[in-house]
């Protein structure tokens, strides 16, 4: 964000814990009243800036004014974000995409829209063209439409970093970045370098600085080199890359309020998070993390806190085909945040049918509800956020 300046003078001094930049503009007073000039230099000294040169006489003294007040912090309030599971536009979901964009979600989007912001896993390259890639079972890719669709639904951000994020290779990734670039649509987790795929989505809700990390701890094993971001070459974030990860959200901690790292993790079709997952939890949130949430198994894993912060391992399906009883459950998560506190979780359950979730209602809700709150148990979780010391 462009600030306007008038010159001359810029400096930064800590200030609750992040730096605050302070920026003064001296004019001398036809009238010889310099006092502004003094209290501005005496600042100076005290935090060890320079001033920029100048050549006007030296201030003779005045008396002082008041001394000027600090900025005012931006009253924080609690905000809403929702987040739902992995999404793709193949098969039924494709006719749906082609018929109408802005539809193309269905009914889940009235949930998506009430919070404050919402963010999906974008599972597939946008892109009409490309080369699968060589040897993969399943590719997926969508028209720049996908976009259109999330954006309908009320979903403010999503996150490319996962194991179909270059389905269609170098080609297909450069149609992605375009077609991004074109909308306007945030995405994290993808960039033409790795400074750019590990950058925070940044925005201020409700008072809120939050910044939104995405990274892929899934990548098939030959594709590792080829996908992930580096210096010179675009790509993905890679949770592998644990040391860019975590500086990643060391370094949004040091100017944000809410941090919130989502990831592509865990194994396919298993109920309780992999050890992997947990260790990686454990040091995301000693660098600053305060939410933690993601999704790659195809069904539900449990939520809760840990350690005050937050941490979900499993979103599931949501706008994806699905082939079972489990791959079917499906649903959005609602926290309440207000800086770094996580005051409240609710979970929308829904089925999928059709490739789209439908909010469940009645007893099949109920039942829904507590399947999910007993999925805690495995992942060691704990239902509140004090509910250990």
């Amino acid at each position: 964000m462009g600030i306007d300046r008038e010159r001359t003078v810029s400096c930064t001094v800590p200030w609750r814990g992040s730096a605050w930049h302070a920026q003064s503009a001296m004019k001398l007073n036809p009238l010889g009243v310099r006092a502004a000039a003094i209290t501005l230099s005496a600042a100076l000294l005290t935090v060890g800036c320079t001033p920029a040169e100048s050549s006007a006489p030296d201030p003779e003294p005045t008396e002082a004014g008041p001394p000027a007040s600090k900025p005012a912090a931006p009253e924080r309030r609690p905000f809403t974000i929702a987040f739902g599971g992995d999404v793709h536009f193949e098969g039924v979901l494709r006719t749906r995409l082609n018929a109408n964009p802005k539809t193309a979600l269905g009914p889940i989007a009235a949930t998506l829209s009430k919070a404050d912001l919402a963010m999906v896993n974008l599972e597939t390259a946008i892109t009409t063209g490309g080369t699968p890639a060589p040897g993969k079972q399943y590719t997926f890719r969508a028209p720049a439409t996908a976009l259109t669709a999330l954006k309908a639904a009320g979903v403010d951000v999503a996150s490319m970093a996962n194991n179909h994020g270059m389905d269609y290779m170098e080609s297909g990734l450069r149609d992605s970045l375009a077609a991004i670039k074109r909308s306007k649509f945030p995405i994290v987790g993808i960039g033409r370098n790795a400074q750019q795929a590990y950058a925070p989505w940044r925005t201020t809700v409700k008072g809120n600085r939050v910044a939104i990390i995405g990274a892929t701890q899934v990548l098939d094993s030959e594709f590792i080199q080829a996908w992930t971001a580096t210096e010179t070459k675009p790509g993905l974030a890679s949770a592998k890359e644990e040391g860019a990860l975590i500086q990643a959200v060391r370094q949004a901690r040091k100017n944000s309020d809410t941090v919130i790292v989502h990831l592509h993790w865990g194994a396919e079709l298993v109920a309780c998070p992999t050890q992997v997952q947990r260790d990686l939890a454990q040091k995301l949130i000693a660098a600053g993390a305060d939410v933690i949430v993601g999704g790659h198994a195809h069904i539900l894993l449990g939520s809760g806190y840990l350690k005050g912060r937050y941490v979900n391992y499993g979103l599931g399906n949501f706008v994806f085909y699905n082939w079972g009883p489990e791959t079917g459950k499906s649903g959005v998560l609602t926290l309440t945040i207000n800086g770094r506190k996580v005051l409240k979780d609710q979970w929308t359950p829904a089925r999928i049918n059709g490739g789209v979730p439908i909010p469940l209602t009645g007893s099949a809700k109920q039942q829904a509800l507590a399947g999910w709150n007993a999925l805690r148990r495995c992942a060691n979780l704990d239902a509140r956020p004090d509910a250990r010391p």
